[in-house]
């Protein structure tokens, strides 16, 4: 079974997708028949086009309206077509998933529930066209795995039935921190919407690894042409891969063993106060752990032994750190080795909704999961139940885990 890599080139639109996955050689049949099944076979005409983009060719999926009614539809009809839709579960799910999260990004975003949250151009029929299409497409093709590398986002305006709203729109901000997606920028970013909020919807819903494998082959691939023109390829291409991400996470050591910086100092004449600034400085700039404690020094002073373990790229920086932000006049500082075990960030949907947790991969190969510590408080405090009982109903209905980030 094949891997499928989405490669953003450089940002992502749902029409594109549906291109690049038709050219790939998903069948039109595929792609249209869950659109059949939930009634809105007379609403649209979809057609699938050659094109060029910088010399470069692929496909340009075009949806011509002929919704006569014109319906906005809210997210609680949507769900409510996909419910009596006849579809498979897994297809349902995924439709589910992406369209839940348009709704909650632009409920947050106008101050509404999601339910009553009507979409706009996203309920409009190119839309529906695009999101279902490229589900069904990718449910089709049925990937072990679903990678994408981070896409850009555009600066400047673009007309929405909001009006004019800058780049990227508030509701492409949302998803983005919902989904905590990295995103590539620069200062000469280009004009113009590289990425709108129906393809950051479905990547961050459909792909569950949002860099590219460390190593993998091209079995084929496909293009999907924009309608913006860049002084640049406007283009999405999607892969066909056989990623070695599995074997080469065997072939590691696992635990892994790598160079750490270990730097400490003890300090006798700062307050409590300011000690614990410092302590919190070092967190926040990157320290993988940083313990005090109180200590006896010379004439009897009452100071505190500091100790920060650290990358060993940084070091330098925060060697400068010490003397900015305490009073030492000396570090020590030493280079040691570590073993630590593969691990990895990402969420798994529970009855709590989408929560935050890590994955450590053991030596024999299996797997165990622990939610985020913040995301224990937040639901204890809220279901005003035990820490205990909190984490017990995390571990009994977790699934779908969606992984952040690669074995690292």
């Amino acid at each position: 079974m094949e891997d499928v890599l989405i490669e953003c080139s450089p940002g992502i639109s749902g029409d594109m997708l549906l291109g690049a996955f038709y050219d790939l050689g998903v069948p039109k049949k595929v792609i249209e028949q869950p659109l059949i099944d939930l009634g809105l076979k007379d609403l649209y005409n979809l057609e699938f086009k050659e094109s060029k983009s910088s010399s470069i060719r692929g496909i340009r999926a075009k949806v011509e309206n002929i919704d006569c009614n014109s319906i906005k539809r809210t997210w609680r009809s949507i769900k409510e077509l996909i419910s009596n839709g006849h579809l498979e579960e897994k297809l349902k799910q995924m439709l589910y998933e992406v369209f839940e999260s348009l709704a909650s990004a632009e409920g947050i975003v106008h101050g509404i529930k999601s339910e009553d949250v009507h979409f706009h151009e996203i309920g409009a029929i190119d839309s529906l066209v695009d999101i279902i299409g490229v589900c069904s497409a990718l449910h089709y093709l049925k990937p072990k795995r679903v990678y994408c590398n981070e896409p850009m986002l555009g600066k400047g305006f673009v007309q929405t039935e909001h009006g004019k709203l800058s780049v990227p729109p508030p509701a492409v901000i949302e998803l983005i921190r919902q989904k905590n997606i990295k995103v590539l920028s620069s200062f000469d970013s280009i004009d113009g919407e590289l990425s709108t909020p129906t393809g950051i919807a479905l990547l961050s819903n459909l792909v569950d690894h949002l860099q590219p494998p460390s190593k993998y082959s091209i079995n084929s691939y496909g293009v999907g042409i924009g309608n913006l023109k860049f002084p640049f390829p406007n283009l999405v291409r999607v892969y066909k891969i056989t990623s070695f991400e599995d074997s080469s996470i065997n072939e590691q050591i696992n635990p892994k063993c790598e160079e750490i910086a270990v730097q400490e100092a003890w300090i006798d004449d700062q307050t409590p106060e300011d000690i614990s600034n410092f302590i919190e400085k070092l967190r926040i700039e990157g320290a993988y752990d940083v313990s005090y404690q109180t200590i006896n020094m010379k004439k009897n002073r009452i100071g505190f032994s500091i100790q920060a373990i650290v990358p060993i790229e940084k070091k330098k920086f925060f060697r400068r750190l010490w003397f900015d932000y305490s009073n030492t006049i000396g570090v020590r500082e030493r280079t040691q080795s570590r073993w630590v075990l593969l691990r990895r960030r990402g969420e798994c949907s529970t009855i709590f909704g989408n929560i935050k947790v890590k994955q450590t991969l053991k030596p024999d190969g299996s797997i165990t999961m622990k939610p985020e510590n913040d995301e224990v408080l937040r639901l204890k405090l809220k279901h005003k139940k035990s820490t205990e009982e909190i984490r017990k109903t995390i571990k009994d209905s977790s699934k779908n885990f969606k992984a952040f980030e690669n074995w690292k």
